[in-house]
């Protein structure tokens, strides 16, 4: 089935890159391990896998391509580009080992030493460090700015500007950026915009559709759903992603396991229905918490007292399972929460089927970073004060959370208590 544009997101996400084995009538596609393919006759197929001139050129070492990663990238593009781009050009898909190796794909694939990219000042921590620590040791110019703020990323470009990158919803502070608006922006200087959509998911955000020119995705998150394989996406034009794949997926060897692509396939399966739950359990949740009483402050998009509120409405289709809120009692309290939750586990990742959350203390994530000013770490301090809780709000029932969060909110636990002054001690001695 690969005529994506004739179904519903729901179907694709059921059947597109998956066809019945034509030898045993398996409804399920096989996972094919090989690291080595059987090539062509001499000829123009062998030239194909060899040199990888087509998106769909013969398997030759699964390093370069595989057929359980191919399914993979054909349901990404089902689900995240049907219809290809707005002007009918061919979308692709380059599958990849994790979420930071396709950003670093991304980057290395188009940056050189004397280019310059625009960068969402908050982003996923691995990506902004990248961009912020590394990128400048190979001669890329970085300008880190708030990119919800347009004029900000206009008066970032220069001449030698290659590549704008946004983060929306951002992680872990949910700015949401207006990516039609940055697409504008870069579409005039002649550069091109990438979306890591990956709190988003497909299926409710079409950065494509909107103006992007790269889609990138942590497929571990949201479009796995189970927490249990690494996997990362980009997404673009058919000549941009063959270049990608040529240069950097061979190069840098950041391959993906075709276990993990199938175990990411069969995940997508659900994905419509769970990112729904998900929503509707967030927005339960943060509506409970910004009634509660020791909550100073909650920030999820589906909230009225977001501040791009009216925007994320505009540009999702929902708000999406991730929120932050920070607690009256700081990090004593937000340390006695994660000691007393039952429902809820205490962890880092995000777009499972179990809630988690995790707190980040703003002097550990914000102040203590070198690649940020001191205006940006004031501006960032507007959205975590001095530290946020960050809750993935899973598949359970949303009362089973809203009482979890209610009882874990009450009193404080020993570490609670004294925890503040060991983090400050612990602190001095680094």
């Amino acid at each position: 089935m690969d005529n994506y544009d004739e179904f519903d997101f729901e179907t694709n996400a059921v059947h597109a890159g998956e066809e019945a084995d034509l030898e045993t009538g398996s409804l399920r596609l096989p996972i094919d391990m090989a690291t080595t393919y059987k090539l062509p006759k001499f000829g123009g197929k062998l030239m194909d896998a060899l040199l990888l001139e087509t998106s769909r050129a013969p398997h030759a070492y699964t390093r370069w391509s595989n057929p359980t990663l191919r399914a993979l990238e054909d349901r990404l593009v089902a689900l995240e580009a049907p219809k290809g781009l707005p002007d009918g050009t061919k979308v692709t898909a380059v599958a990849v080992a994790t979420g930071m190796a396709a950003v670093s794909a991304l980057a290395f694939t188009f940056l050189s030493k004397g280019d310059h990219i625009i960068v969402n000042e908050v982003c996923y921590a691995g990506a902004v460090e990248l961009f912020g620590l590394h990128l400048p040791r190979f001669g890329i110019e970085v300008s880190l700015v708030d990119t919800s703020d347009p004029q900000q990323v206009r008066d970032a470009l220069r001449p030698n500007t290659k590549l704008i990158y946004i983060e929306t919803p951002a992680n872990p502070i949910l700015r949401i950026v207006d990516i039609a608006a940055i697409a504008a922006i870069a579409h005039e200087a002649g550069i091109k915009l990438a979306v890591d959509s990956t709190w988003a998911s497909p299926a409710l955000q079409r950065p494509f559709e909107l103006g992007a020119d790269f889609v990138l995705h942590s497929l571990t998150k949201y479009v796995n759903g189970h927490g249990d394989a690494l996997g990362g996406a980009v997404l673009g034009r058919e000549e941009d992603m063959l270049k990608l794949r040529r240069d950097m997926l061979v190069h840098l060897g950041g391959a993906m396991s075709p276990f993990n692509a199938w175990l990411i396939i069969r995940g997508m399966v659900t994905l419509p229905m769970r990112i729904k739950q998900h929503c509707e359990n967030a927005q339960k949740v943060a509506e409970f918490l910004e009634s509660n009483s020791k909550v100073l402050r909650v920030v999820y998009p589906g909230l009225e007292s977001h501040p791009h509120h009216e925007l994320a409405a505009r540009q999702m289709s929902g708000f999406g399972g991730m929120l932050t809120f920070q607690l009256k009692g700081g990090m004593g309290a937000s340390i006695s929460m994660s000691e007393k939750i039952k429902v809820f586990s205490y962890a880092t990742s995000l777009g499972h089927a179990h809630s988690l959350l995790f707190y980040y203390p703003t002097d550990l994530y914000v102040d203590a970073v070198t690649y940020l000013t001191d205006t940006q770490k004031r501006s960032i301090r507007e959205w975590t004060g001095d530290g946020i809780v960050r809750a993935s709000i899973g598949l359970e029932s949303a009362d089973d959370l809203i009482k979890d969060l209610d009882q874990a909110l009450r009193g404080r636990t020993f570490r609670g208590a004294v925890g503040p002054l060991a983090y400050s001690v612990l602190k001095g001695k680094q």
